[in-house]
């Protein structure tokens, strides 16, 4: 049984639930400890009897020093402030052999199960995922601004040596975890860079399928796309097959357009991974809807607690357009495919 866990509002609901729904397409073997930090997505999340998912409301893990955390923090910096929180409730209340983090918004396309048996030959208590960031002047600066590593998919055994790693990491995090671009700190996210030199057993991931995204899309081809299968390859022709993808950044506009902000030109790559997924994503809005009256209207972003990079965000980050092919009309996704 893998135990995975994941954190989100009513606002990420959609994607949340289509991560639950690609898991389980992939994986029948598995459960995932969802952390509510809203009623309204306790209440929805309660009601849908989901069979491999444990609903958690965030009263039952926050703390009076959490709480603390929360009313300084902004929505993002609290969400990341508490990463670290939800992997050790998961590990204490239900005693599981291991516990691995992932963003809401993540979405699998095939078994995980690659990634622990590499975990498992590697025999490593915490295993964690580079950015891999394209080896450029402008990769460069992108990993010294969010560190070597993301914080996405996050594994950690029930262990003495790996309690100490996240113990570390939740006391950091509790000491500053905020999105200020700083020397050694960015959010919970470089604080991971020290830890294969500070800890022992710390397994970087090697399977490429685990962690592409639009920071490293753009080096990778489309080799075959299969029944949902979608085998990638590297400039050298090392291929691979897609296990998750990470939809950050997906920016939803007025006009029922949306800005998916790829990071590559290469349309049929994007469209194979994105549109299945945008097409996803509509259908659980629309079930959200009608059965529990939620609203998905375009509203801003939330914003950083820096008044500079909020004033950013605000007004330039959310719509902007690298590339054309990247806006999406959500009224004709069958004609992306």
């Amino acid at each position: 049984m893998i135990s995975f866990c994941t954190l989100f509002d009513s606002y990420y609901l959609d994607k949340g639930l289509a991560l639950y729904n690609s898991l389980e397409k992939v994986s029948d073997d598995f459960t995932l400890y969802i952390f509510c930090f809203d009623d309204k997505s306790y209440e929805v999340l309660t009601d849908m009897y989901l069979k491999h998912a444990e609903i958690i409301h965030h009263s039952a893990f926050e703390t009076e020093a959490l709480l603390e955390k929360k009313a300084e923090r902004s929505k993002a910096e609290y969400c990341w402030t508490c990463t670290s929180v939800v992997i050790e409730y998961v590990l204490d209340k239900y005693n599981v052999d291991s516990c691995t983090y992932l963003d809401s918004d993540l979405y699998f396309y095939s078994d995980p199960q690659q990634l622990f048996d590499e975990i498992c030959s590697a025999d490593a208590d915490v295993t964690i995922v580079e950015h891999r960031f394209k080896d450029n002047e402008y990769g460069r600066k992108l990993e010294e601004r969010n560190g070597k590593y993301c914080v996405q998919f996050n594994y950690f055994r029930n262990n003495e040596n790996a309690r100490k790693v996240l113990t570390w990491w939740k006391d950091k995090c509790y000491e500053w975890c905020y999105d200020i671009p700083d020397p050694a700190r960015m959010g919970d996210q470089k604080y991971l860079n020290t830890w294969t030199r500070d800890f022992d057993k710390v397994h970087e991931l090697q399977h490429l399928g685990g962690g592409v995204a639009p920071w490293n899309l753009e080096q990778y081809t489309l080799k075959k796309s299969e029944n949902n299968n979608i085998i990638l390859e590297t400039s050298d022709e090392n291929k691979f097959p897609l296990v998750f993808y990470h939809f950050q950044n997906i920016r939803y506009m007025p006009g029922r357009k949306v800005n998916i902000k790829s990071q590559t030109k290469n349309k049929k790559l994007k469209y194979e991974i994105y549109i299945p997924y945008l097409m996803e994503i509509e259908k659980i809005r629309e079930m959200l809807i009608s059965k529990y009256n939620m609203s998905y209207e375009v509203r801003g972003i939330v914003r950083s607690s820096n008044p500079v990079v909020g004033f950013l965000q605000k007004h330039f980050a959310a719509f902007k357009v690298q590339s054309f092919s990247d806006i999406i009309n959500l009224d004709k996704l069958d004609r992306y495919l």
